[in-house]
Parts: structure tokens; C-alpha cells; sequence
């Protein structure tokens, strides 16, 4: 029987191999469809994202994440979740579809409404997979996440592509979409053993969770709202070529600290539900896991804004230049990022779901109220205080975190710190040794190079646990092959 110890490895492990094969397929589609589209393909994307974020998160309700904080979620509970999500997911695109001239009004284009009523198509689509995704997310499942997960990727970012060399412009985007959630959900129907029935449907299951679940859907929103409000507010007082490069930004910055991200939340809340008996073995796995995030996501961060003029440039061609000063600033939100959702998981698997939306409420309206105060200024302050904002943010979390669990500011700071001060560090001596290198592509390399050396030196040298946790964990699954 494996331990709980082996699960959250093995679920690390995989979540790790998913997200990095991801994104690493995303890096080389990136590529093309940088050198193909213009920035302007990208805003008209960019500013219709938040609508499709936001009405499958309706969609889904929360329920995901009710049915894995249910100790035993019975076959009824799973059943009741699924055919709801199809009645939602059914309205939210027929009310979508009638509103895509209102969409174009604000954002002062016609072009936008059939874009709209096409890429919208996503939402139905993902409502057939809530309830198999749930059970795997809560059986732990990640090995066939991962896989279900690699494939929708290649073969969108394949579809996608094509009609890009085809001119299709910003349909192969909204097509790249359609054909991932579609994908996505037939592996998961074909991984998970659970199957709906039309024997005896009741919603009084979606009733009894909904007081969570309803929390949680809020936040949802209100988060997809906080990491999208620049596009949403460039796009209606700037151009679609001034947005599509902010979304490029954007989309880079997302690639790199999602890969962490998506490698931890595979298993923290499962993990965090299944110790919450014992809070002291909860607090410690909680620890672990901000140690090993800090681990990956600083260097991984700060490396990428190192190097963000250089990869821009020579990826996706000089004409995205705008983009590489913007990028190198969320770089720096981006390396909390995977920190504060491993916080927020924390929150909400003691079952303060009403906390979590409240704080994540709290930003979303400073955010706005703030970039519609500053948005005069210009798109670099616009970012800038998009930045600070987030990493302060990181700290409100773990304000909340402190409270529930005993996690102190001082444990806190020692468990992320010595990641961040060390790639820093890394990072600052990396730029001055390399700075005499005229050469883009040798610089590039060397910087990468020296960086990765560099950090993996100062790790050995400090005795990091962490790094040799890791090191004996993939060699172990190495022998045992």
C-alpha cells in the first residue's frame, strides 16, 4: 500500500513532468506563433480571455474542489456535479453568444463578436470533463492528469500553428483553445472509471455542497478577474497592438512560474485535506512544500527575467521588443505566484473558503481601483504597481495562514529567503560576468549556463536539504526501473 509520502512524490513528480512538458511544448509553438501573428492577433485574443475564464468557472461552480475536500465523495455526488455543469455550461454560452455585441462596443471593434461566439464554444466543452477531472484530482491521479494534459497541448498548439502559416490570424488562437479543452476532457473520460447515469439524477448533492462551493466559485472568478486586469482595462484604453504585447509578456511570464505552480497545487490541497487530523505533520508538509516551491520558482523566475531581452528577441523576432522590459518586470510577481496559491490551498483545505474569497476579493478591487486611477501614466507603471502589488500580497496570505496553522513570519522567512537572496545574488553576478558579450545568441547561452552552475554551486554549498531531496528522489525512481 503506498504512503501518503510516496503519493505527494509521485504526484510532485508527475505534476513536475506535465507542467514542464507543457510548457515546454507551449515554448516551441510560442516560438512559431510569435514569428507568425502580430501583437494586434494577440490583443484581440488577450481581451476576450477573461469572458471564457469566467463563465467556465461558473460552469464548474466550485464543485471540483468541493468533491476533493469531501472525505468519501459517493457516485450520486459525482453524478449530480456532472449534469449541473452541462445545464450551466449550456446557459452561460447561450448568454455569452447573445452578449458579444455588447463585448465589441467596449472594446470599440465589431471584429470581436464572431471571435467571441466561436472561441466561447470551449465553456460547453469543458463542462463534459468537471466531474471526471474531479476524480482523478482526488484520487491523486496525477500520472493520467499528466498525460491527458501533454497530448491537448500538442495537438492544439499543432492546430494552432497550422492555421497560423495558413493566415487565419487570431482564429488559429481561439481554434488553439477549442481544441485543447476538447482533448483535454475525452482523456480524462478515458482515464477516469467513473461514468454519469441518467437513473435518478438529483441536484440535492449540489445543494448540500453549493454554501462551499459557492465560495470557492467566487474566488475563482475574482482571481481570473485580479491576473487578467490589465488586459481587460489595456484593451479598452489602448490598442490591440499595445495590449498583444503586455498579453505576450504575460503569456512568457505565465509559462514559467505555472510550471511551478501546476506541479504543486496537483497535490497540496489533497495532501493538506488528507493531514488536516494532525495539524502538526499538516504544518510540516505545508513547509516542505513552500521550501521546495521557493527552490524552483525564484531561480526559475529570476532567470528568465535575466535573460528576457535576449530569448525575446531572438524567439519571436525584434518586432515584440516592447514586450521584453514588461516581462522582466512580471517575472518578478511571477516568482511569488506559485507561493501564494500554495498559501491560498492552505486556507481553503481547513475549510475557510469565505477567507480565501474575501482575500482575494480585497485584491482584485485594488487592483482595478488602482489601474483606473493610473492608467494615464502608461503601461510600464500600469505593470509596475500590477508587480508590487502581488508580492505584497504574498504576505497578506500568509498573514491568514499564520492565524489558522502557527506558521510563523519567521519560519516563513526562513523557508523562502535563502531560495530568493541566492538567485538574486546568482542572478546579479550571472549579468556582470556575461555583460562584455556582444553576441545575442552567446550571451543567452552563457548567461543560462553560468546561472543554472552558479545556483546549483551555492545549493551545494549551503547543505540545502531540498536539493538533495530532490537528487535522491529521481535517482531512486531511476533504480527502481
Amino acid at each position: 500500500m503506498e504512503s501518503l509520502k510516496e503519493k505527494t512524490a509521485r504526484g510532485l513528480f508527475w505534476g513536475g513532468m506535465s507542467n514542464f512538458a507543457q510548457q515546454a511544448v507551449g515554448l516551441v509553438f510560442g516560438i512559431v506563433l510569435g514569428r507568425l501573428l502580430s501583437p494586434s492577433d494577440y490583443g484581440m485574443m488577450a481581451m476576450i480571455s477573461i469572458f471564457s475564464l469566467i463563465a467556465t468557472a461558473l460552469q464548474d461552480s466550485g464543485f471540483r474542489t468541493a468533491l476533493t475536500n469531501l472525505r468519501s465523495p459517493r457516485d450520486e455526488d459525482y453524478n449530480s456535479v456532472f449534469w449541473f455543469n452541462i445545464i450551466v455550461g449550456v446557459a452561460m454560452y447561450s448568454v455569452l453568444f447573445l452578449s458579444a455585441p455588447l463585448i465589441g462596443r467596449y472594446y470599440h471593434t465589431e471584429k470581436i463578436v464572431p471571435l467571441c461566439r466561436y472561441a466561447f464554444l470551449s465553456i460547453v466543452l469543458a463542462s463534459l470533463g468537471t466531474a471526471q477531472s474531479a476524480w482523478l484530482f482526488k484520487n491523486l491521479r496525477a500520472k493520467q492528469q499528466a498525460k491527458s494534459a501533454i497530448l491537448a497541448v500538442v495537438l492544439s498548439s499543432a492546430a494552432g500553428v497550422t492555421m497560423a502559416f495558413a493566415g487565419m490570424a487570431y482564429w488559429s488562437l481561439a481554434t488553439q483553445g477549442l481544441v485543447y479543452v476538447g482533448v483535454n476532457t475525452f482523456m480524462q473520460w478515458h482515464y477516469s472509471p467513473w461514468r454519469p447515469s441518467l437513473r435518478g439524477i438529483t441536484f440535492a448533492p449540489v445543494r448540500r455542497m453549493f454554501r462551499f462551493s459557492c465560495k470557492i466559485l467566487a474566488t475563482t472568478i475574482t482571481t481570473h478577474i485580479n491576473n487578467n486586469v490589465l488586459n481587460i482595462m489595456l484593451g479598452h484604453y489602448f490598442t490591440p497592438h499595445e495590449t498583444g504585447n503586455y498579453n505576450q509578456a504575460y503569456q512568457w511570464n505565465s509559462k514559467c512560474f505555472l510550471l511551478v505552480q501546476g506541479m504543486v497545487s496537483q497535490v497540496s490541497q489533497p495532501v493538506l485535506v488528507g493531514l488536516g487530523d494532525d495539524p502538526g505533520r499538516q504544518l510540516n508538509a505545508l513547509r516542505k512544500m513552500v521550501r521546495f516551491t521557493a527552490f524552483i520558482s525564484f531561480p526559475l523566475l529570476f532567470g528568465f527575467g535575466l535573460v528576457a531581452r535576449e530569448f525575446i528577441v531572438l524567439t519571436i523576432t525584434g518586432k515584440w521588443l516592447e514586450s521584453a522590459s514588461l516581462l522582466q518586470m512580471l517575472c518578478i510577481s511571477g516568482a511569488v505566484m506559485p507561493l501564494c496559491t500554495l498559501l491560498s490551498n492552505m486556507i481553503v483545505s481547513k475549510g475557510y473558503s469565505g477567507l480565501f474569497f474575501r482575500c482575494t476579493l480585497a485584491l482584485g478591487l485594488l487592483q482595478i481601483v488602482l489601474m483606473a486611477v493610473i492608467w494615464p501614466l502608461g503601461i510600464r507603471f500600469m505593470v509596475l504597481t500590477y508587480v508590487c502589488l502581488n508580492v505584497t500580497w504574498m504576505f497578506v496570505w500568509h498573514f491568514f495562514v499564520r492565524r489558522l496553522t502557527g506558521y510563523t513570519t519567521v519560519m516563513f522567512l526562513r523557508d523562502i529567503l535563502p531560495f530568493a537572496l541566492s538567485a538574486f545574488a546568482v542572478m546579479a553576478v550571472t549579468r556582470l560576468a556575461t555583460s562584455p558579450i556582444d553576441s545575442l545568441p552567446l550571451l543567452l547561452a552563457s548567461r543560462i549556463v553560468l546561472a543554472a552552475v552558479l545556483y546549483y554551486a551555492v545549493m551545494r554549498i549551503a547543505h540545502a536539504k531540498i536539493l538533495d531531496e530532490c537528487i535522491n528522489f529521481v535517482f531512486k525512481r531511476n533504480k527502481n526501473k
